[in-house]
């Protein structure tokens, strides 16, 4: 009989739960959920119960801002009075009120093609590190066929302020936009790259950012200018 114990995390600590099983033999296997990775280990044992060794547990770090609820976010960029914009807006906006397009998409799409004068900070980006937590992440993407998962570009906001002061007119575009006005299936409207990064924005002491609205899809869709780079 062996104990077999699970870990959760549970704010900011662990939860153990533990069962006794019979198994005629050793195993070890581990999972992936949205939290954790989780560690099973099995030990024979023929006359008497046996402790139980934990040889790997990845607990997933604290929620950082751009993780906040999507409800959240929106009653913040409602409050700052974040504007959403349409794209033939956002490319007068460009041309005769200096305001800066910032692309936060990932940095291979943005060379593809962007409105001419876009800053590109991506918001996300390949899973770089190697903790235990990342090598989870990158199995849970592996099992589902997805060998480029990404995470949370966390030099985003420092980037961005090497780029621009806060004081800087700023339109927020992603691939598809997102919306913050209610639909009737959707009646706290969309989340997306574009308006996450209006929040940390906004959040961070950004005075003038806008939204763009249909992003950079409608933009291309619209034949609006771009420029590409080999």
């Amino acid at each position: 009989m062996v104990a077999l114990t699970l870990i959760t995390p549970h704010s900011s600590s662990s939860c153990l739960q533990s069962k006794l099983y019979h198994t005629p033999f050793i195993s070890y296997s581990n999972y992936v959920t949205e939290n954790t990775t989780c560690c099973f280990i099995s030990l024979k044992s023929s006359t008497r119960r046996r402790s139980l060794s934990i040889l790997n547990t990845a607990t997933k770090p604290a929620k950082s801002p751009a993780e906040q609820e999507w409800k959240v976010k929106r009653e913040l960029l409602l409050e700052k009075k974040v504007r959403s914009v349409d794209v033939k807006e956002a490319l007068r906006l460009q041309q005769q009120n200096n305001f800066v397009i910032l692309d936060v998409r990932p940095e291979a799409e943005f060379k593809e093609g962007h409105p001419p004068g876009a800053i590109n900070v991506q918001i996300y980006r390949l899973i770089k590190e190697w903790t235990a937590w990342d090598i989870a992440r990158r199995a849970a993407f592996a099992f589902f066929g997805i060998f480029a998962g990404t995470e949370e570009n966390p030099e985003f906001l420092q980037s961005v302020e090497s780029k621009l002061d806060k004081s800087s007119k700023i339109i927020v575009a992603c691939s598809s936009g997102g919306t913050m006005k209610p639909t009737q299936n959707l009646p706290e409207g969309q989340q997306s790259r574009s308006l996450i990064a209006a929040y940390l924005l906004v959040l961070n002491g950004y005075k003038n950012v806008f939204h763009l609205e249909g992003g950079l899809y409608q933009w291309f869709k619209e034949d609006l200018p771009i420029e590409s780079q080999e």
